[in-house]
């Protein structure tokens, strides 16, 4: 059995820059933002290192990685359950708003527009 290394300090910084960036209400430079993400991507990209207490810490490094490995093993650090909830949710606001009926507003809109 092969002992897995603990990410590199780097590595860690990446991730928290990668999760500044994605959480930045300011705009973010495009190229800053895929040389972060690409560097980052090729330490994921490394089988010998374990992972998982990075990307328990960090959703933007989980999210990379999860995109780095889908042909694998899919969507597989996305919790279903919350998955589910959303689309559910969804769901039934669009079906909610299928039942409403419509205003006077919407109604002349909607007769103009025809």
């Amino acid at each position: 059995m092969k002992t897995l290394q603990a990410p590199t300090r780097s590595a860690a910084v990446l991730a928290q820059l990668l999760e500044r960036l994605d959480a930045s209400k300011q705009p973010v430079d495009a190229h800053q933002y895929r040389t972060v993400a690409a560097r980052l991507a090729d330490m994921l990209a490394d089988a010998d290192t374990d992972w998982q207490p990075l990307l328990q810490q960090s959703p933007a490094a989980a999210a990379l990685y999860e995109n780095l490995h889908y042909a694998d093993a899919g969507l597989c650090r996305s919790p279903l359950d919350a998955a589910m909830r959303a689309e559910m949710s969804a769901r039934d606001a669009i079906e909610a708003a299928r039942r409403r009926p419509a205003s006077p507003d919407t109604a002349a809109d909607a007769a103009s527009a025809g």
